[in-house]
């Protein structure tokens, strides 16, 4: 796909104008990626290999997991790149690709979450009823319903955006090929691609959203009537990692997509943006493996057997 008003491609401003903050990012997302690519492989790893974990809930996970690891890769090295050095351009090709693989892969995390809060909500609402409910070819369903939602939205949203008319100065105010930083560069009339974005917003967060807090909700009301209080705690730690990773994941993703058009807005729009495309995807694995029971159990085990060879 070529745009003739774009032949060389952009320049990802980025973080350009604060240039002694430029190599203090470049640290801490190296840092960050190094712990996405850790934490979630090893989440993969110990969702695949240890079979106490083969259940929906980390059947999820290891869903969400794989997502931070290809969110994360298809910006990260370039965002490195530009942080380092005086580079920030980037073809035409190339945007295109990270627009695409942007839109669907956060897509897909929306409905994804969405899906996570459904399984917790079965979970502690109706746990007599759960392994009925959730059962492997539901949840394989649910998971592939997330992914093919998320490819649609790419197919629907990326064509207009880069078939838009864009500025001769091709220099994008962001960090990476996002929508609402190209609809900004264009030199004619967005509405249409505006109200688009508007509407998918909408759809995919606040739809997802609002089945997140219906779900809770109702894990609420029932965690209240159980008269244990070592129930409750227990209830609520099942669920308290989950809503972190919503409020990290959600508060990110509204404000650089439902900011209001201003440059302090958009400066700071940015900031959000690198959280979101950065800090969420390594603070997932931390949050479901230092606050989840299981998940440690399961690495000590899988120690165990790394060990037990070479005692022998």
């Amino acid at each position: 796909m070529i745009n003739k008003s774009s032949p060389e491609g952009f320049i990802l401003l980025g973080f350009s104008d604060h240039p002694r903050l430029e190599k203090a990012l470049f640290v801490v997302v190296l840092t960050s990626y190094f712990v996405t690519l850790v934490g979630n492989t090893l989440i993969i790893l110990l969702s695949i290999l240890d079979s106490k974990l083969h259940t929906p809930m980390y059947f999820f996970i290891s869903n969400l997991s794989v997502l931070d690891l290809c969110f994360t890769t298809s910006c990260v090295p370039q965002l490195l790149s530009h942080l380092w050095g005086p580079e920030k351009t980037i073809s035409f090709n190339s945007c295109a690709i990270q627009l695409f693989v942007f839109l669907a892969l956060g897509t897909t995390e929306c409905i994804l979450l969405g899906v996570m809060a459904f399984d917790r909500y079965v979970a502690i609402c109706r746990p007599l009823h759960y392994a009925i409910v959730m059962h492997p070819r539901l949840t394989q369903e649910l998971a592939t319903i997330a992914w093919i939602i998320g490819l649609l939205e790419s197919v629907v949203q990326t064509p207009p955006t880069l078939h838009l008319p864009f500025c001769s100065h091709r220099r994008v105010d962001d960090f990476v090929c996002e929508v609402p930083a190209l609809i900004r560069l264009s030199c004619e009339n967005t509405t249409y691609n505006e109200i688009q974005m508007a509407v998918a917003s909408v759809l995919i967060l606040v739809v997802p959203l609002t089945l997140i807090f219906v779900s809770y909700g109702a894990i609420v009301q029932t965690v209240l009537k159980i008269n244990s209080a070592v129930g409750r705690k227990k209830a609520f730690g099942t669920c308290s990692s989950h809503l972190l990773v919503v409020s990290f994941f959600y508060s990110s993703v509204i404000t650089v997509y439902l900011q209001p058009k201003n440059p302090y807005a958009q400066d700071r729009g940015k900031f959000f943006g690198l959280f979101y495309a950065v800090g969420t995807p390594a603070l997932n694995p931390l949050i479901y493996t230092l606050r989840n029971k299981e998940v440690k159990e399961a690495f000590g085990r899988l120690l165990e057997k790394i060990k037990q060879p070479g005692e022998s």
